[in-house]
């Protein structure tokens, strides 16, 4: 069966990307949306039910973590990696606290997002720094 994703960044290179390393690494994994702000990606996330979203941190309309929280709200399965070009404790802590699996620097994401998608499907929890 294969893993829906939504990929969620402002930046178009940034979402060809992170699609171009997700699937060079899983043949059984499709990007299944995109959404360009926040709004978009809860949006998403209600009408297609991903099995991830990666989501920016730095978005417009509504940031990542506001998306993050909202998604979470809706209760569904989910699971929630978060992407930022900042080193930030207080993200990680806020992130955990509101539910999300997974963080990742972006400019570690061609190491470190496929491993932390494998662990957040898998049940665990990947915040990498």
């Amino acid at each position: 069966m294969q893993t829906r994703i939504l990929i969620a960044d402002d930046h178009d290179v940034v979402r060809q990307g992170v699609r171009s390393i997700l699937l060079s690494q899983h043949a059984d994994w499709e990007v299944c949306a995109e959404a360009g702000n926040g709004v978009d990606a809860v949006n998403t996330v209600r009408e297609m039910v991903p099995d991830v979203a990666i989501l920016d941190v730095t978005m417009p309309m509504m940031d990542g973590l506001e998306a993050a929280r909202q998604i979470l709200k809706l209760n569904l399965p989910t699971r929630i990696v978060v992407l930022s070009m900042h080193d930030s404790r207080a993200l990680i802590d806020a992130l955990k606290s509101i539910g999300a699996r997974g963080y990742v620097l972006k400019s570690n994401v061609a190491r470190d997002l496929g491993p932390a998608v494998e662990t957040v499907l898998s049940g665990g929890t990947f915040f990498a720094t």
